[in-house]
């Protein structure tokens, strides 16, 4: 076995070869237990063996390191993923086939074994049950068809039932389920309200957000209307990926940080806080994410929402999110996706430099953003074996 190990601030970080196994945990400043016959012992930890290490984290319960997942490690810079985008070209198509979902969702899990494993999917894929036709093109993006912008064309827009529309997303979720057997937990995914009303309102991506800030203060109620659906829409979304495997649901509200505060006060809040009170209200102990890129200007309104852990983006500091978020709030995030791009080495400080400012409770290490495309695969397994080799 070859291995090396450097204690960094209050955690031990373990540097395993590819073959190797940890077989135990440094110790460093732990409680001692005074033994009958003399002497002293460290004290084991107590470390839930039923649980994916996640959940155990996120519920505040001691762990031996922070779990660790990317957001987007299933996708273009695996080349296995490459491959099947190669036979099967259209997005839609490799995310609403059940055995595309599983085995792409799963792609990541076998070469690198994250703590978490989220289902392959888009934020997107609800709009077809919802009566708003759409397609994502290669190159383009999301293309909504048929943009809403009149009260009329929000009563076209149906409210989603899972069960009927994508029935495969559940199926997925399952399988993932049985697959993953408890060693990570399974996570699913939603878009907020705002984040779908603005893509469905602009046509697809915008760099200004002129028309949905445009209908936000020239006709409120025409998209209060739209926000409503979608948070009805997507509080039963979560519930039915809860029901169909889903250990915990993040909630991507990408666009709202597009919002002044005042007005993600009245556009995005009240909606996110809405969908988090009717899935606690039938899914009580169901972690529930939010992540909203650029947030740093929103951050204390964040956990108002109701949810259960904050995923910061790069653009705010850990230790100073950690501190305006206060200390009852779980973190997610927040290494540059970027360094991804760096030397094996400029990856190591920037992952141990995060986790020592994140502390060691109720935090998840991860990307502050998606894994951009580019990033070399080597880079993210030595993300990866630097991640689960720390020891708090």
């Amino acid at each position: 076995m070859s291995c090396f190990h450097s204690s960094i601030s209050g955690f031990s970080l373990i540097s395993v070869s590819p073959k190797s196994t940890i077989t135990s945990v440094l110790p460093s400043s732990k409680p001692r237990i005074h033994c009958a016959l003399g002497g002293t012992v460290v004290e084991p930890k107590v470390i839930s063996a039923t649980e994916p290490l996640l959940l155990n984290a996120v519920r505040g319960q001691e762990v031996e390191r922070p779990p660790v997942w990317l957001m987007r490690q299933a996708g273009r810079y695996m080349k296995s993923y490459q491959i099947i985008c190669e036979k099967y070209p259209s997005f839609r198509e490799r995310s609403e086939n059940v055995d595309l979902v599983v085995e792409i969702s799963l792609q990541p899990w076998k070469v690198f074994k994250p703590d978490g494993v989220i289902l392959f999917s888009d934020i997107l894929t609800p709009l077809s049950g919802m009566n708003i036709p759409f397609d994502i093109v290669k190159g383009k993006g999301p293309v909504i068809f048929n943009p809403p912008s009149t009260d009329a064309d929000v009563d076209q827009v149906r409210e989603f039932v899972p069960e009927e529309s994508v029935p495969y997303v559940g199926e997925a979720l399952t399988i993932l389920r049985k697959e993953v057997n408890n060693e990570a937990a399974v996570l699913g995914f939603v878009g907020a309200p705002f984040t779908l009303a603005s893509y469905v309102v602009e046509g697809g991506s915008s760099k200004h957000f002129t028309k949905i800030k445009r209908l936000a203060f020239s006709q409120p109620k025409v998209l209060h209307a739209l926000l409503q659906k979608f948070a009805t829409s997507m509080a039963k979304y979560i519930q039915f990926q809860a029901n169909s495997g889903a250990q915990a649901v993040q909630i991507f509200d990408s666009w709202a940080t597009e919002l002044s505060p005042v007005d993600f006060e009245e556009f995005s809040m009240p909606y996110l806080k809405q969908i988090v009170d009717t899935v606690k209200q039938t899914h009580p102990d169901l972690p529930l994410i939010l992540y909203a890129s650029g947030s740093g200007g929103l951050l204390e309104r964040l956990p108002l929402t109701g949810v259960d852990v904050v995923s910061l983006d790069w653009t705010v500091d850990m230790a100073e999110g950690r501190r305006r978020l206060g200390p009852g709030m779980a973190v997610q995030g927040n290494v540059d996706p970027g360094v991804l791009f760096g030397s094996k080495e400029f990856i190591t400080n920037r992952i141990t430099d995060t986790v020592r400012k994140a502390g060691n409770s109720k935090y998840i290490l991860n990307l502050g953003h998606g894994i951009k495309v580019g990033t070399a695969e080597e880079n993210v397994a030595h993300f990866f074996e630097v991640a689960q080799g720390i020891r708090y």
